[in-house]
């Protein structure tokens, strides 16, 4: 307790630099997050909050069941590091704290809701209504205003930085339809958008978090990237906030690396989508970089969604074949080598961000759409000389006797 005061009056002081406070806050966001998952796994443990390797016929990988909290460790993580680091900070203040405080309503939402769903289990209708309940409140609406996050700009790659007086398609931002944040028939658009975009994350990194370590780390990398563009833009108390982000994530890394000893679970995938997609408005919109660094995984998502509604089937539905990395998977590819394309893949897209005019943005985004391409590509035609290696190779005689079918399932590593 002594260490804890000590650190909130260096942080109210304002002597502390900002650099300092960054690179502190992730320090201890990782600590404790790495302390706080070790009770987790006992707590899971204790009241047989457990993971079953044959609960859904889908695990090959696990053999033993695996706590599925992991999501609350990180959040603790969060909050408890931003306490410290963040809400004491005199920098920190009105409408910043106004949305930090929605933000967090949200996300305690989300955690708990959905820790719900990784123990009894929610239904999907159920699960999408609570996430458009969690965009209500970080919209803060209130007395015909808006108090907390909506996107109602976007960076135009093409707007002309001089001059006056110019038209929609040259201007650096493009708004939808409305400039200040008031409660109008005009703020319908970007209200749509906003919940578009933190349902859309949110989901997105659900549906990523398929192998160990995979999502955890993908979303670490991503963060880490909002951190520097917050630094580079000086955005330093919205660079503090993302840098603890990142390190509680990093901090619960180790426990979640395959073979885990840990699943971030339901709870911890929307959390950490929630904050990614907040991050990404707060400060300034930083949606292109999101998209870039995210664009794999947001385009996987995006290609699923699209079979899925071709064929008449749900797009809510648990799959764990279609995926990239389950598809990767069925190459031969360890779920530790997935990892590390993943996280290449979102390090380089990342960097791209950085280094590209904003002008010369829209290249990023085609060379991630390009990439997708590509591994979808290479992946399709393997599935078809799979295929047509199994038709030409004669099946073995079936026993007589046999009684039932051996399940041959997909391999799943995280649930």
């Amino acid at each position: 307790m002594a260490l804890i005061r000590i650190i909130e009056a260096q942080v109210s002081s304002s002597t502390v630099p900002q650099p300092l406070l960054i690179i502190g806050g992730g320090v201890v966001a990782f600590l404790l997050t790495y302390l706080l998952t070790f009770g987790v796994i006992k707590f899971c443990a204790k009241f047989n909050l457990l993971d079953r390797p044959n609960r859904d016929q889908r695990d090959r990988i696990h053999k033993k069941p695996v706590p599925r909290l992991g999501g609350v460790a990180i959040f603790l993580g969060f909050i408890f590091a931003s306490l410290l680091f963040y809400v004491t900070n005199p920098e920190v203040q009105g409408d910043e704290m106004i949305r930090y405080i929605l933000l967090m309503i949200a996300a305690l939402l989300l955690v708990v809701t959905h820790a719900y769903d990784d123990v009894r289990g929610l239904s999907a209708p159920i699960k999408f209504a609570i996430q458009t309940v969690a965009v209500i409140i970080i919209l803060g609406p209130w007395n015909w205003h808006f108090y907390g996050i909506i996107l109602f700009g976007f960076s135009n790659p093409f707007g002309v930085t001089h001059g006056t007086n110019l038209p929609w398609y040259q201007q650096t931002i493009i708004s939808v339809f409305i400039h200040t944040p008031d409660i109008t028939w005009l703020a319908i658009p970007a209200v749509l958008i906003t919940w578009f975009w933190f349902v859309g994350m949110t989901n997105t990194i659900n549906f990523i978090d398929g192998l160990d370590g995979l999502a955890s780390g993908v979303v670490a990398i991503t963060g880490i990237f909002i951190t520097i563009v917050c630094v580079i833009q000086k955005q330093y108390t919205i660079a503090t906030l993302a840098g603890i982000f990142s390190g509680a994530v990093l901090g619960f890394m180790p426990h979640n690396w395959s073979p885990a000893k840990i699943f971030m679970g339901d709870s911890g995938s929307q959390f950490l989508g929630l904050m990614l997609a907040g991050f990404s408005i707060m400060g300034g919109a930083k949606v292109a970089l999101a998209l870039m660094v995210l664009g794999i995984p947001i385009l996987d998502v995006a290609v699923i969604i699209v079979r899925r509604l071709r064929r008449g089937q749900s797009f809510a539905q648990a799959d764990t074949t279609s995926h990239l990395h389950y598809r990767l998977l069925a190459t031969g590819l360890t779920a530790r080598q997935i990892c590390y394309i993943f996280y290449g893949l979102t390090t380089a897209f990342g960097l791209l961000a950085l280094s590209l005019p904003r002008n010369v943005k829209i290249i990023g985004l085609i060379l991630v759409g390009a990439t997708m391409f590509f591994l979808i590509f290479w992946l399709d035609n393997l599935q078809k000389q799979r295929e047509m290696l199994l038709q030409a190779t004669p099946s073995p005689a079936r026993e007589p006797h046999s009684s039932g079918e051996d399940h041959h399932t997909p391999a799943h590593a995280e649930g």
